[in-house]
């Protein structure tokens, strides 16, 4: 069974650093593509961040050069480091395998607020 589970997320100042983990079951996150969105209230769900199987990483320009993805096989998590945050940021942030609309977990929670 396909299970995946987001964490890491919090109360932030604008400015700050956050790391999302999303642990991954049932599947090998290495040898899938992977994506991580967010979905902000009211709005709709925003692709972030893909990761091929290769390596190969994909960027939105909204958060170009101040999110970055990763994942360590080792452990079969994928990573999203969020850093330079803007109160635009506050959303759940979600990862899924495959594509925005493949599998989600349950999300977590970014909140940036002064």
């Amino acid at each position: 069974e396909v299970q995946l589970v987001e964490s890491g997320g919090g109360l932030v100042q604008p400015g700050g650093s956050l790391r999302l983990s999303c642990a991954a079951s049932g599947f090998t996150v290495s040898t899938n593509y992977m994506t991580w969105v967010r979905q902000a209230p009211g709005k709709g769900l925003e692709w972030l961040s893909g990761m091929a199987f290769d390596g190969s990483k994909y960027y939105a320009d909204s958060v170009k050069g101040r999110f970055s993805i990763s994942r360590d096989n080792a452990k079969n998590t994928l990573y999203l480091q969020l850093n330079s945050l803007k109160t635009e940021d506050t959303a759940m942030y979600y990862c899924a395998k495959g594509s925005s609309d493949g599998q989600r977990g349950q999300g977590t929670q970014v909140t940036v607020s002064s």
